[in-house]
């Protein structure tokens, strides 16, 4: 690829950050018009899908010049066509985006579009799909499986544990790994996708298990909460994220509210080895009441003795409207008062251990910042993106 044609693929990036909401509104209004049998595959509320169009391209054009991050790129598309495989996307659909895109492409560099960046911008995104429809094609397994709900059980007002079990019990085996978050779609909002962690790693007889808050707009999570019923079937895509212990190296494990549902379910699969390293959970909610499974991970410790458990409450009393309770005075419960982050940095030197963090973004940051000032090394820390 040439010095110009590195530079083109920059103009026809700046020409999509002039007004990306714009492009993306005009492109998906031009793909439908191409094929209006595409428009069935995607939720009724396009605006997350514009917003997602747009980040990926605006990564793709800044990285196809830069030599040095293809394989980076090469391992993002194809992540990408996996994960298209659960809206139902073929190869022909496949032709028509790429057509339709550098159409569109070229309509919005306008004038700044010579035949040099033309021909450039049109590889670039042959090359894109063509890795996303062969990852697509090869990745093992069914686009999509489908699980049941048995119990669903509302703590608070804005928060439920809801427990599914798995139609395919032979591919739910391999459908996702203990610590990794899924994509699941809900009866109440079809083709509508999120991301949950399951706080059960698979097991034989499929059960799955699920911690939902409701977050003020979050329109799916308040459906989860607020209207998931016992025979709901929920419809589960690819498992993402790296979170894992390390063989032969003691763990820190730091989870803030629902954040505990992917330490829990690794945690029961370190339960079933014999070769577990020490490892301590802090796990992190504001209030006390919130901490609605204390007393099952304290059980756990009790029989895994290479298991701690603390749980920590930045407050020592529970609102008015939090009705249920949960009794941190029975004996072995060790329950402290504060943030996660500080708890975990005043109980210990921790900088010897491999970290890992699950829970909100800002509990995320708060507590790897804490736990660098303290002298952990920052390599040592994972979480999944956020």
């Amino acid at each position: 690829m040439g010095s110009h044609a590195r530079h083109g693929l920059l103009t026809v990036r700046d020409a999509v950050r002039a007004d990306p909401d714009r492009f993306a509104h005009d492109f998906y209004t031009r793909l439908f018009a191409a094929d209006p049998d595409l428009r069935d595959l995607f939720p009724l509320s396009m605006a997350h899908q514009r917003e997602a169009l747009v980040g990926v391209l605006d990564h793709v054009l800044t990285s196809l010049p830069d030599t040095a991050t293809h394989t980076q790129l090469i391992d993002t598309l194809s992540q990408l066509g996996r994960d298209h495989r659960k809206f139902g996307v073929t190869g022909a659909h496949y032709d028509v985006f790429c057509r339709t895109l550098v159409d569109h492409l070229a309509a919005t560099t306008g004038p700044d579009l010579d035949d040099d960046i033309a021909a450039v911008t049109t590889q670039s995104m042959s090359l894109v799909t063509g890795v996303m429809r062969g990852a697509a094609q090869t990745a093992p397994g069914p686009a999509t499986w489908q699980a049941r709900v048995v119990k669903k059980h509302r703590l608070t007002r804005d928060l439920a544990v809801v427990r599914l079990v798995a139609d395919d019990r032979e591919h739910f085996l391999d459908a996702f790994a203990a610590g990794q978050y899924v994509e699941v779609s809900v009866p109440q909002w079809p083709r509508v996708w999120r991301h949950l962690s399951p706080a059960l790693p698979p097991n034989p007889n499929g059960h799955l298990e699920f911690h939902v808050r409701s977050v003020p707009g979050g329109s799916v999570s308040a459906s989860i909460v607020g209207e998931t019923a016992v025979g709901d079937v929920w419809t589960l895509a690819q498992g993402h994220g790296t979170l894992a212990p390390m063989p032969g190296r003691e763990t820190l494990m730091v989870a803030g509210g629902t954040g505990i549902a992917p330490l829990r379910a690794l945690l029961v699969q370190m339960a079933q080895r014999a070769d577990t390293c020490p490892t301590h959970l802090f796990w992190g909610t504001r209030y006390p009441g919130e901490l609605y499974d204390a007393l099952s991970l304290t059980g756990l410790a009790g029989v895994n003795p290479w298991l701690s458990v603390t749980v920590v409450s930045e407050t020592e009393t529970d609102p008015w409207w939090l009705t249920s309770t949960v009794d941190l005075s029975v004996p072995g419960v060790d329950h402290r008062i504060g943030r996660v982050a500080d708890v975990v940095v005043d109980s210990g030197d921790w900088s010897g251990r491999q970290v890992l963090v699950a829970g909100s973004s800002s509990m995320i940051e708060a507590t790897r910042r804490a736990l660098v000032v303290a002298g952990v090394p920052d390599r040592d820390i994972d979480h999944d993106p956020v």
